[in-house]
């Protein structure tokens, strides 16, 4: 198949790498022509483990091109794959702008029968809005059908979830795209699903909500175990061993963020409201994550009541391991809050920190390695669990006068801890080598 891929941002770029390494010829197209020449080139413009590798490879095949002319990456598309931002309003609904500008260059551009695929998240209804702008503005006598084909790809982990995904959604009314969704889908060999496309729509919304509950329902729980010297870890795995509840999503840590959860649990509230239906569950998960971001500023004043011209080591800085994505990020609040409260902040990631650049305030001292975050500091914020981190050999907090070590994501075993004498707190979990200070 001839496949068209809108927008080249984290799921347009991974949907149409994963096509080509299938057998298909994708062609890309982006506005950003800076971007667009990169990728020509096999260069990432995002960090995702096996993205590169097989983008340099399809190149190599002729199976995958890169262009800004939708002209040209329409005319011979057999699909074309809408994957363009749909970022927040103000109110927290869905934005469109880009969906409609895509729509509308379709109608402009098109010259043949085609299936159009939304990937982007939108609201429900969205798809049918895209097909009635497509048709009212049609330039050739063509036919178009409109199927929804939400993405269910985790950051870090976007290659491998494209191949070993749980199911596949196709949302149309049309039975034949229905089929030719089904036969370009087929070498994934990954299960089919069909429904309406209103239900495809929802789908999408409803299991990255139910998932961002899960994950503030275990961290309300932590907080509750912190309260009663109960453990977060053996409660979840207790709890993860009945299959009804599974034990995926109940690491209890500094709530989540990224591109998905913040923005689809509010686009949810909001489609909710506009059919007069207050979400107060969902309302309440959102309202815990918000709580959950700053957990270790809480900490660490029960240490340091006054932060002014504390040296604060920070591990990590993007949202989540494995990607440099520093959207919603917990690090973009904690460090806000601690540079204005007066302390000095020494921040290492091992990948996302040109990112951070762009995002923190400049007094943030950016280091090169997880040593340099700690030998100088009074305390170390863990706020992010790369493998790096975790890894680490933990005698190298000895290198601070008076090791404190605050972990947002429970990176180390109590024991391991309680062993090397080092004052540590996590979330969830009993204070190890915690020591009694008096105010003056």
């Amino acid at each position: 198949m001839n496949i068209t891929v809108v927008g080249t941002g984290y799921v347009g770029l991974v949907t149409g790498v994963s096509l080509s390494q299938i057998g298909h010829s994708v062609t890309c197209v982006d506005i950003d022509k800076e971007k667009v020449e990169k990728m020509k080139s096999g260069i990432s413009p995002i960090y995702e483990p096996g993205l590169s590798e097989l983008m340099k490879e399809n190149l190599d095949n002729n199976r995958l091109l890169f262009t800004t002319n939708h002209h040209e990456a329409f005319l011979k598309a057999d699909l074309i794959y809408i994957a363009v931002g749909t970022p927040e309003n103000e109110d927290g609904s869905a934005n469109l702008k880009y969906i409609e500008e895509v729509a509308y260059s379709i109608a402009e551009n098109i010259v043949r029968n085609t299936i159009v695929v939304t990937k982007s998240t939108v609201p429900v209804g969205t798809n049918r809005k895209i097909k009635e702008i497509i048709l009212q503005n049609l330039i050739h006598d063509v036919q178009v059908e409109i199927v929804s084909n939400p993405e269910f790809l985790k950051e870090g982990t976007a290659i491998y979830d494209s191949f070993h995904g749980d199911r596949i959604v196709i949302g149309t009314d049309n039975e034949k795209a229905a089929s030719i969704m089904e036969k370009v889908n087929e070498p994934f060999g990954i299960p089919v699903f069909k429904t309406s496309i209103e239900s495809a729509e929802m789908i999408k919304y409803a299991s990255n909500a139910f998932l961002a509950t899960k994950i503030s329902f275990i961290n309300e729980i932590s907080n509750i175990c912190e309260r009663v010297q109960a453990n977060i870890e053996e409660v979840a795995i207790g709890m993860g061993l009945d299959t009804r509840i599974g034990s995926q999503f109940l690491k209890a840590g500094i709530g989540y963020g990224g591109s998905c959860f913040p923005k689809d649990t509010k686009a949810l509230i909001q489609i909710a409201g506009n059919v007069y239906y207050d979400f107060e569950l969902l309302k309440g998960v959102v309202n815990v994550n918000k709580k959950q971001q700053v957990l270790l500023m809480d900490k660490l004043r029960q240490v340091y009541p006054n932060v002014k011209g504390l040296k604060i080591g920070i591990l990590g800085l993007a949202f989540k391991p494995n990607t440099d994505d520093m959207r919603e990020a917990p690090s973009l609040r904690i460090v806000k809050d601690l540079l204005e409260g007066g302390a000095e902040v020494y921040a290492y990631d091992p990948i996302a920190m040109e990112n951070a650049k762009e995002l923190l305030p400049p007094k943030v001292v950016y280091v090169d390695s997880i040593v340099e975050a700690i030998q100088p500091c009074d305390v170390v914020l863990i706020l992010t669990e790369w493998d790096e981190i975790k890894l680490m050999d933990v005698s190298l907090f000895h290198k601070m006068k008076d090791p404190i070590v605050i972990d947002g994501r429970n990176c180390f075993s109590l024991e391991l801890m309680r062993d090397s004498d080092i004052e540590y707190y996590s979330i969830g979990r009993p204070n190890v080598n915690e020591k009694v200070r008096k105010l003056i």
